[in-house]
């Protein structure tokens, strides 16, 4: 499961699953609620006095996985919308909301998967290799469509990388994360 933000294209939460249950739904999306509470918030509390229909708040687009709805329920319940039941083929019926992104995202977690040929020989594999490529997807490859910023840069979350980007990253998350095994 991952969540990008559709402005940004910042991968803002990821889980590797077997199965995507109720609590497994809920325990990635706690994800996003752990680190972008406090914006999502600040936002309803400048919205909260306008008529439900007129509120601009921050908005959720999903499938039609319905664990994704009790999960968002619980957790961004009146401060958030939901896009429930967005198909992959929106923008060929002229739809507002589209999953077009997290779809791309996917797509080339998969192909990358398939390159492994030995695959993962556990979830903590699977873990630190999804850790390790949201980081360089959010920090260190530029997008074309960002016009050549990564979304980090266009997020305005400034390492200050240089120009060995992965590299000085990984020094940047060694000089300030305890990384315990």
């Amino acid at each position: 499961m991952n969540a990008i933000d559709s402005k940004t294209k910042f991968v803002l939460a990821h889980s590797f699953v077997g199965k995507r249950t109720k609590k497994e739904c809920y325990k990635f999306l706690k994800q996003i609620k752990d680190n972008c509470y406090e914006q999502i918030f600040e936002i309803y509390e400048k919205e909260k006095y306008k008529k439900v229909e007129d509120r601009k708040l921050i908005e959720f687009t999903c499938d039609k996985f319905a664990n994704y709805k009790s999960a968002f329920q619980k957790l961004f319940y009146r401060i958030c919308k939901l896009n429930f039941g967005v198909p992959i083929a929106c923008k060929k019926y002229n739809l507002e909301h589209n999953n077009n992104p997290i779809e791309r995202y996917n797509g080339k977690i998969k192909d990358r998967i398939k390159n492994i040929r030995s695959g993962f020989k556990n979830f903590d594999d699977a873990k630190y290799f999804m850790d390790l490529r949201s980081m360089i997807y959010n920090f260190v490859n530029p997008h074309q469509e960002l016009k050549e910023k990564t979304p980090a840069e266009i997020a305005e979350i400034n390492l200050e990388l240089g120009r060995n980007k992965l590299l000085n990253l990984i020094k940047f998350v060694r000089e300030n994360y305890i990384i315990l095994s």
